[in-house]
């Protein structure tokens, strides 16, 4: 198997590296070069790789968060907040009335 073949195996195991040369933070030809020089020594790519697992680590204490989250409770706030809305909705005054549509007779001309 040559170095570029490696290369590319090396890319479809991680890819995060492809975001970097979407975002215009590196290129293929400097992507390459490391890997030429150093193969895939995870001190060579920390910077590259540990990116991910950050964001990875994050979802899944958004996760757990949410899964922690007592959904009674949620109900019981909502609730509430409907209620005081009503409260100050009836304290706000008089709803205006309007007048109700009548519509016009078909034998009626418009000159009346």
């Amino acid at each position: 198997m040559s170095k570029k073949d490696e290369f590319k195996d090396f890319v479809r195991k991680n890819p995060r590296l492809i975001n970097f040369v979407r975002n215009g933070d590196m290129t293929w030809q400097k992507f390459y070069e490391i890997y030429d020089i150093y193969g895939d020594s995870k001190d060579a790519w920390k910077d590259y790789l540990e990116v991910a697992t950050v964001g990875a680590a994050t979802s899944t204490s958004l996760l757990d968060f949410f899964k922690n989250i007592d959904l009674d409770s949620v109900q019981n706030g909502v609730n509430s907040i409907q209620r005081v809305i009503g409260v100050l909705q009836d304290m706000g005054g008089k709803k205006e009335e309007t007048s109700e549509y009548k519509p016009r007779p078909i034998y009626k001309s418009f000159d009346d």
